[in-house]
């Protein structure tokens, strides 16, 4: 991670992105969102994540999220070290992926390229976290959030995305639940 782009208040709120290597379009497939999907819910459960806003591109992921037990950085390299290795197991194990060879040649490809990956390298290894100070730079980076999929043509509008907070602050969270936004109020 740059020297730029740490987390230097544990107790901060948060925001992150984070991309797949290549920026492959690796989240094409209902069976790959899930494995996000269920990876926040465990860390909300289990790694005291507080979720606040989120959104699941097709191959980059964006968070506003706080560690309750200060360990923002622990937090997030288990959340990306347990996503990869699900992923590429099941990417591996999809009969239905029609792009399994490739997607995992290049994933193998990325892995020998870095010295601390064993066998498939699935994200970046930067996060970028920034350190969300005011109620206004919290509010830009959740409309910068939920308008992404807007910006680059998925949908026309941010509700109608279907992996992102967008709707969890229209009342809907048949999705993925998030923490109570306060600040927001």
């Amino acid at each position: 991670m740059s020297r730029k782009y740490k987390f230097h208040n544990k107790a901060g709120l948060y925001f992150v992105s984070f991309a797949t290597v290549y920026w492959l379009d690796i989240f094409t497939r209902q069976v790959y969102f899930n494995v996000l999907a269920n990876s926040v819910t465990y860390c909300r459960a289990h790694k005291d994540m507080q979720l606040y806003a989120y959104c699941f591109m097709p191959n980059h992921v964006h968070m506003v999220f706080r560690s309750s037990n200060e360990r923002p950085m622990e937090l997030l390299r288990d959340f990306k070290k347990y996503t990869s290795k699900k992923l590429v197991e099941t990417i591996a194990n999809n009969s239905q992926e029609s792009r399994k060879e490739w997607l995992l040649w290049l994933l193998e490809r990325a892995g020998k390229k870095s010295s601390n990956v064993s066998q498939y390298q699935l994200w970046q290894h930067h996060n970028q976290p920034i350190e969300l100070w005011t109620d206004k730079v919290i509010k830009q980076k959740i409309n910068y959030i939920h308008n992404n999929p807007v910006v680059v043509g998925l949908v026309t509008d941010p509700i109608h995305y279907k992996y992102s907070s967008a709707r969890n602050y229209q009342d809907d969270h048949s999705v993925l639940e998030i923490d109570d936004p306060g600040f927001m109020g």
